[in-house]
C-alpha cells in the first residue's frame, strides 16, 4: 500500500481486495487449512513458505488487521493477541526469561505492574522499577548485566504520567537493549513511539482501537530497527538456533524486520495459545476505521472535563497533561502535540469515601472496569484495578485511594459536565 496519511491508513490499511474480492476484510472463521500434499504443509512448519495451517499460530483475518496496526505505528511486523495483558507478557517474555532482569517505569497499569513484579518474578525474571520522572543518571543506575529490555507506557493508566520516550530509549540503547512502550492510551493517532526511539510497541486493542467495548484483544508491533545480532550475547533466543523449531536462528533468517514477531508467533503463541479470534479481529478493524475521527472527540471532551474539574472546590487535584499547570504539560506538547486521550484522573478531597459517594451518584457515566470507550465510564482504581497494590505502591504509582478515573466518551461535553456536577454535589 502506498505511503498514505494516517487517516487513510485507518480506513484502508492492511487489506487491498483484488478483482471481485470482498470489499470488507473477510472473516476466516476456521481453525485449520487444507493442503494438497504433506510436503506443502511441511514447508510451513519449517518456516520456508508463508501460509496458514492452524489459527493458533496465524489466520488471514488477524494478519490483515495486524498489518494495518503495523502501518499505523510505522512498524515492519505485528501480531494480534487475546488481550493487552497477553501482548505485554509476550513482548517481555520474548526477551527475558529465568535469570534475566527488566527495567520498568513504576507508573504503569496495575495489572501490568502485577504481571512483572509477581507473575514474571515467579518465573525467575527480576525487575527494577524507576520513576517516569527519574534523571538519566538514576535510570542508568537501574541497569544490570542481565537486563534484557526497558518497559513503559506512553500515557500511564491511570496516573496519566507521560513517559520521556527519548530519554528511556537513549538509556536502553546505551545498554544494548530495546525499549518496549505500551501505546494504548495515546494510540498512533496521537503518538508514534518509534519516531522517538522506541523499538517495540504494545497495545490493549480493547481500548481506543476497538473503542466500542465489543472485543478484548492486544497487539505487538516491531519497529524493525533494533539490531539483535549486534547484541547477540544478550538475546540467545533470537540469535542462536531454536531447537524447538528446527534449529532456526530468527535474527539470521528473518532479519531486524521480522525476527521478533516471528519468534513471538512461532514459539510463544505456539506454546501459550493466547490468540485473538478472527471474529474479534473483524470487530477491531471496524473500530480502527474510525480511530482517527474518534480520538479527536475523546481529546476534546477530556480537555473540557479536565478544565471543569480543575476549578471545582471539592477536587484536590486533576491529572491531565492538556492542562497548562500539569507536571507533564511540556512533555505532552513534545510527544502528544495533537492531544493525549480522553481519560482524566482527579483526586477528591474526601478520599476513598468521597470517591465511593461520587461514583454511586453518577447517572450518565457508568461504573466499569473499562476505559477508552465510546461511552463515558468511571472507576476508583484503588478499590478495583489496583486493589492488589499496597498503599505505599499506590502512592508510588501516583494512584492515591481517593483517585477517580473518568474516561470521557463521545457524548455531549455539556451532558458529561452536568452529570459530574450533580454527582459532586452529593460528596
Amino acid at each position: 500500500m502506498p505511503n498514505y496519511q494516517l487517516d487513510t491508513t485507518c480506513v484502508q490499511g492492511g487489506y487491498t481486495p483484488g478483482n471481485g474480492e470482498p470489499r470488507q476484510i473477510p472473516i476466516v472463521q476456521s481453525t485449520t487449512f487444507k493442503y494438497d500434499t504433506g510436503e506443502d504443509m511441511g514447508r510451513l512448519f519449517d518456516l520456508e513458505a508463508s501460509g496458514y495451517f492452524y489459527t493458533r499460530l496465524q489466520n488471514p483475518t488477524n494478519d490483515y488487521v495486524a498489518a494495518k496496526i503495523a502501518a499505523l505505528e510505522g512498524g515492519t511486523a505485528a501480531m494480534l493477541t487475546s488481550s493487552g495483558q497477553a501482548a505485554n507478557f509476550f513482548a517481555l517474555f520474548n526477551l527475558a526469561g529465568c535469570g534475566d532482569h527488566i527495567v520498568a517505569s513504576s507508573s504503569i497499569y496495575g495489572g501490568t505492574f502485577n504481571l512483572i513484579s509477581v507473575t514474571m518474578a515467579r518465573m525467575g525474571v527480576e525487575v527494577t522499577f524507576v520513576s517516569p520522572d527519574c534523571t538519566e543518571e538514576e535510570l542508568n543506575a537501574a541497569f544490570r548485566e542481565n537486563t534484557k529490555c526497558v518497559f513503559g507506557e506512553t500515557i500511564a493508566n491511570p496516573a496519566l504520567t507521560v513517559l520521556d520516550i527519548e530519554l528511556f530509549a537513549r538509556a536502553a540503547h546505551a545498554h544494548g537493549v530495546p525499549l518496549i512502550v505500551d501505546n494504548t492510551f495515546a494510540t498512533p493517532v496521537n503518538c508514534r513511539p518509534f519516531e522517538w526511539g522506541a523499538d517495540i510497541v504494545t497495545h490493549s486493542t480493547t481500548k481506543y482501537m476497538d473503542g466500542h467495548g465489543a472485543a478484548v484483544g492486544g497487539a505487538i508491533v516491531d519497529s524493525g530497527k533494533f539490531d539483535w545480532m549486534a547484541h547477540a550475547e544478550k538475546f540467545p533466543g533470537l540469535c542462536t538456533p531454536d531447537e524447538s523449531y528446527h534449529g532456526i536462528t530468527y535474527a539470521e533468517k528473518f532479519g531486524r524486520e521480522g525476527a521478533f514477531i516471528t519468534k513471538c508467533t512461532a514459539q510463544l503463541m505456539r506454546d501459550f495459545g493466547s490468540i485473538q479470534s478472527p471474529q474479534h479481529a473483524f470487530y477491531l478493524n471496524l473500530g480502527l476505521e474510525s480511530l482517527h475521527v474518534r480520538m479527536a472527540r475523546h481529546c476534546e471532551n477530556g480537555q473540557t472535563v479536565a478544565e471543569y474539574l480543575q476549578g471545582h472546590p471539592k477536587v484536590l487535584r486533576v491529572s491531565y497533561c492538556g492542562l497548562p499547570g500539569d507536571p507533564y504539560y511540556a512533555r505532552a506538547r513534545k510527544y502528544l502535540p495533537k492531544g493525549s486521550c480522553g481519560v482524566v484522573s482527579f483526586e477528591l478531597k474526601g478520599g476513598r469515601e468521597a470517591a465511593s459517594t461520587f461514583l454511586n451518584s453518577l447517572r450518565l457515566a457508568a461504573i466499569e472496569t473499562h476505559v477508552a470507550d465510546a461511552r463515558t465510564c468511571c472507576l476508583n482504581p484503588a478499590s478495583t484495578t489496583h486493589r492488589q497494590m499496597t498503599d505505599e505502591q499506590l502512592n508510588a504509582a501516583g494512584v492515591p485511594a481517593g483517585l477517580v478515573r473518568v474516561s470521557c466518551g463521545l457524548e455531549s461535553a455539556e451532558d458529561l459536565i452536568a452529570d459530574l456536577a450533580q454527582a459532586l454535589e452529593k460528596v
